[in-house]
């Protein structure tokens, strides 16, 4: 007990932004969960959350305005912050648009989510992602320009399946929402993907991994919600 107590003291507060409830959610019990093979068990670094609502994340995501998207990430960064965290992580991918105009202002360091995916392609071997997410996400920079810049190739699905793949996330699975209609549309959009030359698929919104995973996805897949999450831990005991 008394190394234990040693270990937790000497790792960093993990501050995390949230937008969505089930994504935030996910990422904060991946963490707590995945922190026991690090630090003994039921062990896991001080997290702290805040969230706005995500009405007004989506408002201002509708209007194309990322600096209002920025500005509410701030502003949870700054109340984290003063809660004590010493790096802050953002489950969720789509307003990670917003991230550069973030990181300059920001109070504290941040992990990029899309960081993590890359990674660990590089350590599979993947030459070319397909990419999932809500359609905010799916048309954005936030994937292509940080595969890109590490030579790894990526492809959206035709612009039907994005705007089909948005709705169903923004209108079910934010909400907790889980049809196996929905599941098999993943599946075949995947599967179309794979036609076209991918070798893993980006699960690129941090709701998709409740209902999408290796165990019923013809290519393998990067699940961002999780992959963040463990960049957090390694992140927080550094100095553990």
């Amino acid at each position: 007990m008394k190394n234990l107590k040693k270990n937790l003291n000497q790792t960093k507060h993990i501050g995390l932004v949230g937008c969505s409830s089930e994504g935030a959610a996910l990422c904060y019990k991946t963490i707590c969960t995945e922190s026991g093979k690090y630090l003994g068990e039921h062990a896991h670094p001080e997290i702290s959350m805040h969230t706005h609502s995500l009405a007004r994340y989506v408002e201002y995501l509708d209007s194309n305005d990322l600096q209002s998207v920025g500005d509410l990430m701030l502003s949870s960064a700054d109340k984290l912050e003063s809660q004590g965290a010493d790096f802050l992580i953002c489950p969720d991918n789509t307003i990670h648009q917003a991230f550069n105009y973030v990181t300059e202002r920001s109070p504290l360091p941040w992990l990029h989510i899309a960081d993590s995916i890359i990674a660990e392609a590089t350590i599979k071997g993947y030459r070319k992602l397909g990419l999932l997410g809500t359609q905010w996400l799916v048309e954005s920079d936030v994937y292509p320009s940080k595969l890109e810049a590490a030579n790894i190739g990526w492809l959206r699905p035709p612009k039907k399946a994005v705007e089909r793949i948005g709705q169903l996330i923004m209108g079910e699975l934010v909400t907790g929402v889980f049809r196996q209609e929905t599941v098999q549309y993943f599946q075949d959009t995947i599967n179309n993907l794979k036609q076209d030359g991918c070798d893993a698929v980006v699960l690129g919104c941090t709701e998709i991994p409740l209902i999408i995973d290796d165990s019923n996805s013809v290519l393998p897949t990067l699940n961002s919600n999780r992959l963040l999450a463990e960049a957090a831990i390694k992140e927080a005991i550094v100095a553990s």
